[in-house]
């Protein structure tokens, strides 16, 4: 292949990663829960529009969690979030075969889990496209 179609497929996943990563911000849960929040739905159908725009793509979901409470129990619960997204989305229309859930639990801070608002930012859940 050419070079130039190679930069142009990875701006196009650069701006597909962009685009769903604002929406994901907004994604919420019951508190100690899997259970995603209606204020949330919006932002999960955005990202389903996304997502089916790119037939074919893998998409990642990636469920994390700050560090309260036990390292098992977040594994379980980052799990679990990561999969109630994936089901929302194919509710949505999205096809189960361009969806890979995980969950991470504690393992990748992106804030400072001593403070209440690195932990806010680490309880989330990371949806990307991989090249």
């Amino acid at each position: 292949g050419c070079p130039e179609d190679t930069a142009a497929a990875d701006a196009q996943i650069e701006k597909i990663n962009e685009q769903i990563a604002f929406h994901a911000k907004s994604i919420f849960f019951q508190n100690g829960r899997a259970r995603i929040l209606a204020k949330s739905h919006a932002q999960l159908n955005e990202i389903a529009n996304i997502i089916k725009s790119a037939p074919g793509s893998i998409f990642y979901v990636e469920g994390h969690t700050s560090n309260q409470g036990g390292e098992a129990y977040n594994l379980k619960l980052s799990r679990d979030r990561a999969a109630s997204v994936l089901n929302y989305l194919v509710s949505k229309g999205v096809d189960p075969s361009n969806l890979i859930s995980e969950g991470y639990g504690i393992r990748y801070p992106i804030a400072d889990n001593n403070t209440e608002a690195g932990r806010a930012k680490n309880r989330r859940v990371d949806i990307s496209i991989k090249k």
